[in-house]
């Protein structure tokens, strides 16, 4: 593969914490450089931490009146603004204004999560014409040695006018997800793992801003097909629970047959499809207001072109 993607040199990143206000790695870590931002610095920018939902951090809850996360849309961000809106509606707005709007946009937006499905090091994507995203994704996987943790790369393919997720407001972004952790809690080897891949991939910026060019590579990515619901009885409670034998089985192949549930009476229930798929965030806690038992995937094949410098006038870093 000899062409190139060429992308201007990343002048502005923001490192989202706290977007959900009880998953506490990004909450963490994003009020420590707030009041030390040396951790960030490099060569040709600095990173800007900011607490996205304060308010829920606050509480150590996920939302105060709708998901924070769900609410940079094009509608949302753009209708017209009421006293009456969701408190989540009018932070995002704050958001899009200060980070997404404009020449003074976030070039790479990094968004910080736990989760308390055992995905380990999980980077979801949200444009599937991000390349630059995609070279720093292969830079973590390949650059990481933390083996008690694998670092996958799962491909959120969800076209522009439904994108709904902060990462939504940078030119470039990735969202790092990492569990097992309890929704409240910090667990250090979680804290240090997310905290070393936001350093990697600061490092990788600063790399490309200075000019290195990345090689073409192939990869392997999951991409998400469906939600799949708990069981409901007739009043719309949940009957059934996550199967013993799928329990913190993220990304392990799930094959048609393959027992996924089973209701409170002891029946085991069936995965019932025709092909091979990876199920991911199995048992979210997160997910139970939803009834969302766990979201299936396919592994795909990835072609990436290389990458470099798009050399422009001005200083390095200067945004185009």
């Amino acid at each position: 593969m000899n062409s190139h993607m060429a992308y201007p040199a990343i002048s502005r990143v923001v490192v989202f914490g706290g977007t959900h206000g009880n998953e506490m790695s990004g909450v963490t870590l994003a009020k420590h450089w707030q009041k030390d931002l040396s951790e960030l610095q490099r060569k040709t920018f600095t990173a800007e931490p900011c607490l996205a939902n304060p308010h829920a951090v606050e509480k150590c809850v996920r939302y105060i009146d709708q998901d924070l996360n769900r609410c940079f849309s094009k509608e949302l961000l753009c209708s017209p603004v009421s006293e009456s809106d969701p408190y989540e509606v009018k932070r995002a707005r704050e958001i899009y204004q200060k980070y997404g709007s404009g020449s003074s946009s976030s070039d790479f937006t990094f968004d910080l999560h736990n989760t308390t499905s055992n995905m380990g090091a999980t980077l979801l994507r949200c444009s599937k014409d991000d390349f630059l995203s995609m070279h720093l994704a292969n830079y973590l996987q390949n650059s990481t040695g933390d083996q008690c943790m694998p670092c996958y790369n799962f491909l959120i393919d969800i076209q522009e006018k439904d994108n709904v997720y902060l990462q939504n407001i940078g030119k470039h972004s990735l969202t790092l997800e990492l569990g097992p952790q309890p929704q409240g809690v910090v667990r250090a080897d979680v804290l240090s793992r997310m905290r070393e891949l936001v350093n990697r991939g600061l490092d990788f910026i600063d790399l490309f801003n200075q000019g290195k060019e990345f090689p073409s590579f192939e990869m392997d990515v999951y991409r998400v097909l469906s939600r799949v619901l708990y069981p409901q009885d007739s009043t719309g409670d949940i009957r059934a629970v996550i199967h013993p034998d799928l329990q913190n089985k993220d990304y392990v192949p799930l094959k048609p047959g393959d027992p996924i549930f089973k209701t409170f009476s002891g029946e085991d229930m069936f995965y019932e499809g025709e092909t091979i798929v990876y199920p991911t965030f199995i048992d979210e806690a997160a997910y139970y207001e939803k009834k969302v038992a766990f979201i299936l995937t396919e592994k795909i094949h990835c072609n990436v072109p290389a990458l470099k410098l798009e050399h422009q006038a001005g200083h390095l870093g200067t945004p185009k």
